[in-house]
């Protein structure tokens, strides 16, 4: 990601925290958005062109959505094309990223958590990932069976966020969509997120322990997401970010036999 584009999204981010009237319309809106940037290549590229007057770029954003969209979201998708971006790519990330902060700030349920949840169930069954990651299947059918799934298990946001994100994957796995999401509404909600391997599940006292831990560490609040794994063996991996810190036995064991045959 350039330079530019990270300057992009504090712009657009600062944008979304002024903004009044933000709800789950607003973010289902801008999910539409970028939906349509991401089929139409054109039209991404030459909002992401930044050789084009910024009002230039703001008056196709009125002539292509700003009828069929709120004030609050038209104002934020104008606010996100006048920015500068490094790639047509990056515009569109922006404004899905915009829509998960959104639909964030409309909820009051554990929306980091429920994704969380929703990605373990795609993990543990290939079929339904691959039914999900398939090019050939029909966008709005792939959301359908998302809001299927997830009807009575997850709150409104969660499921606009994972029903949105599946039927716009732009060669992304689901549950790398997934993860890229959790990390965004956790940073919505000031938290770092660390996802925790163990071989059996923590206990309150031990997760409160290293959850202690690891925010005093990093100097922020981290919330763990918990992955019970037996071949682990003992001890835990954690990941937060691009840090690892692997104290599991089976890493230990790795080590110990490769040393031996080395």
């Amino acid at each position: 990601m350039g330079s530019a584009t990270n300057q992009a999204l504090a712009e657009t981010t600062a944008a979304l925290s002024a903004a009044t009237g933000v709800d789950l319309n607003v973010a289902r809106e801008l999910f539409v958005a970028a939906r349509e940037l991401g089929q139409t290549s054109q039209l991404a590229g030459a909002l992401a062109d930044s050789a084009a007057a910024p009002a230039a770029r703001a008056k196709v954003i009125s002539d292509v959505f700003g009828a069929a969209m709120s004030p609050t979201t038209a104002t934020l998708l104008t606010n996100a094309v006048q920015q500068r971006w490094s790639s047509p790519s990056d515009l569109i990330d922006g404004i899905e990223e915009l829509a998960v902060r959104a639909a964030t700030i409309a909820s009051t349920e554990d929306v980091e958590a429920e994704l969380f949840e929703f990605s373990r169930v795609v993990a543990a069954n290939p079929e339904l990932e691959l039914a999900l990651g398939s090019r050939l299947g029909v966008a709005s059918a792939k959301g359908a069976l998302v809001e299927k799934i997830l009807d009575g298990r997850s709150g409104e946001a969660a499921v606009l966020i994972a029903a949105s994100l599946v039927q716009h994957p732009r060669e992304r796995r689901v549950r790398q969509l997934l993860s890229r999401a959790i990390r965004i509404v956790a940073d919505e909600r000031g938290r770092a997120v660390a996802t925790v391997t163990a071989a059996a599940p923590l206990s309150a006292a031990q997760a409160a322990r290293l959850t202690d831990l690891l925010s005093r560490r990093y100097g922020t609040q981290v919330s763990l997401n918990i992955v019970v794994d037996p071949t682990v063996v003992g001890g835990l991996r954690v990941q937060i970010a691009d840090d690892v810190i692997d104290m599991s036995v089976s890493s230990r064991l790795a080590d110990l036999r490769q040393r031996l045959a080395g």
